[in-house]
């Protein structure tokens, strides 16, 4: 599948999404997994070999493993990624009981999970195809805040408190 194809079938999608506003990946992920009626749930990890996502499918919740040691607009990206490939319905590729437990954490019963999903599991057009709506996800994105409303990462919120109250220093 070419490109063009690709995003065509990307903008088709994202007709169909009902994206927050503003935009907040967790609050699409909540709509998504009440949708689904299937848990979503966020697990930010240091994995030490540079930044990931993956997707793993348990019996009852979906579970989005993302780099915790990466900017949060840069974690925001790589989750809505893996969540791109949950909605554009792609399939995680089998993976045995073995492989999950060498995987995954040690404490996590390896019989819990059903599939697992990481970008080597894909098809260059799925990777292509999740990139691109994660991508013109963000580009849509209302970014705005509600009038009045603070950010809803604690760190932006203090790094903009700062700026706030040195701009307000220097003006006075």
């Amino acid at each position: 599948m070419d490109l063009k194809q690709v995003r065509q079938r990307c903008e088709e999608r994202l007709r169909t999404l009902d994206l927050p506003a503003p935009f907040d990946v967790r609050a699409l992920c909540a709509r998504l997994a009440r949708q689904r009626r299937r848990p979503i749930v966020l697990q930010p990890v240091a994995s030490g070999v540079g930044c990931y996502g993956l997707w793993v499918a348990l019996p009852t919740a979906d579970v989005i493993f993302y780099e915790w040691e990466t900017s949060p607009l840069h974690q925001e990206h790589i989750i809505l990624h893996e969540v791109c490939h949950l909605v554009a319905g792609h399939q995680p590729a089998p993976v045995s009981r073995e492989d999950a437990a060498r995987l995954l954490f040690p404490d996590l019963a390896s019989e819990l999970v059903q599939r697992l999903l990481q970008r080597a599991g894909y098809s260059t057009d799925e990777e292509r195809e999740a990139e691109v709506l994660a991508s013109l996800i963000l580009e849509r994105a209302d970014r705005a805040p509600a009038s009045g409303e603070p950010p809803r990462d604690p760190r932006t919120a203090e790094v903009l408190g700062r700026l706030e109250a040195t701009l307000d220093a220097r003006a006075g």
